[in-house]
């Protein structure tokens, strides 16, 4: 089962502020929030402007301008303090044997399953440099109640002590451990996806790519859906969206920066499809996708670039943008509705895909 943690009095005191904020009529969370943000003709959701000012008048740093060691810490509190722990049935903490090494994984079960049931191999973000499965729990939890599937949630390595491709290396092995022991997990072999948000986007859509290829040589488990929440697509170019929201927002460009140099280190390279999936050659075979862009995001435009380019393709593609949402913002559906919107709209195609009706 997974394992209590504790919290210091600061972080329950703010996790108590947020709630207390989160529940205001929404006339005074407009008040505290101040004017409208409205950017490229979108305007920012008035609860993530209030939690931009809470981390403002908290003292929190931008993760670019700290250590790494204590960005990871407070990615980690923040991700306790905004976030909610949705119930499902079962969850526990399991490790996943991948490559020379063991990763650490949590797997949700909701209530309902019989028989194999459908499954995702989930990946968090961080920019390959911050996060881990706390990070990840709000997703999960949504994705495996909502969806009516299991979900498996995968710590990998991170940047800057291990660059590419260890991340890269400790994904793909999990998923092709899931798949190739999917009975072990009570999962249906033919109804297993890949999902990831951010950083972890970028790790699912390379495992369709990495996949689609080895299953062109010879019998290999393919991904039979994709699902990319406001994924990192191409590290080799800034597109318009990075000037838009690269300053004042929950991910900025300061924040890409540190996280490419670090996952890159001294020998990756921003234009190898397996970092910037968006400039592979081919992209035909690759499982069907579901690709979830935020507004008020410098990744939006690149995502929706990689849904065109799958388009062209020939890959069933379904891309969704929320207007009003942040980068991050994904994770902290309790407190942000266009979260829940764009979770709950993912949910549905990922119960259409994975989920029989035997599952619910």
């Amino acid at each position: 089962m997974k394992a209590p943690v504790k919290h210091s009095l600061a972080d329950r005191v703010a996790r108590l502020v947020v709630r207390s904020l989160v529940r205001l009529p929404a006339p005074v969370k407009r008040r505290l929030a101040g004017r409208p943000t409205v950017v490229d003709g979108q305007t920012l959701d008035v609860n993530t402007q209030v939690g931009l000012r809470l981390i403002r008048l908290a003292g929190w740093g931008d993760f670019a301008s700290m250590p790494i060691g204590k960005a990871r810490a407070q990615l980690s509190a923040e991700a306790w303090i905004f976030g909610d722990e949705l119930p499902i049935e079962t969850v526990e903490d399991i490790t996943i044997p991948a490559a020379h090494l063991d990763l650490s994984a949590r797997v949700y079960r909701p209530a309902g399953l019989t028989g194999p049931a459908g499954g995702l191999v989930h990946f968090h973000g961080g920019g390959w440099t911050l996060g881990g499965l706390e990070a990840a729990d709000g997703v999960s939890r949504w994705l495996a109640h909502h969806a009516g599937i299991v979900v498996i949630s995968v710590h990998y390595r991170l940047a800057p002590e291990n660059p590419f491709p260890a991340a890269l290396d400790d994904a793909i092995g999990a998923y092709t451990h899931v798949a190739t022991h999917a009975k072990e997990y009570g999962l249906d072999p033919a109804r297993i996806g890949v999902s990831g948000e951010s950083a972890g986007g970028n790790l699912a859509a390379v495992i369709a790519q990495e996949t689609a290829r080895a299953a062109r040589r010879g019998p290999s488990p393919t991904p039979a859906l994709q699902v990319l929440f406001q994924p990192v697509t191409d590290l080799s170019a800034k597109r318009a969206s990075y000037r838009l929201f690269g300053e004042g927002f929950t991910m900025t460009e300061a924040d890409m920066d540190l996280y490419r140099r670090s996952y890159l280190g001294d020998h990756g390279s921003a234009t190898d499809p397996r970092i910037s999936p968006l400039l592979a050659d081919d992209l035909s075979g690759v499982a069907p996708a579901y690709i979830s862009t935020a507004g008020f995001d410098v990744l939006r435009d690149e995502g929706e670039a990689y849904a065109r380019r799958l388009e062209q393709a020939g890959v069933p593609v379904t891309l969704v943008r929320t207007p009003s949402l942040a980068h991050s913002a994904i994770n902290v559906p309790n407190i942000c509705p266009p979260a829940q919107d764009a979770l709950l709209a993912a949910a549905e195609s990922i119960h259409s895909a994975l989920a029989s009706r035997a599952d619910v």
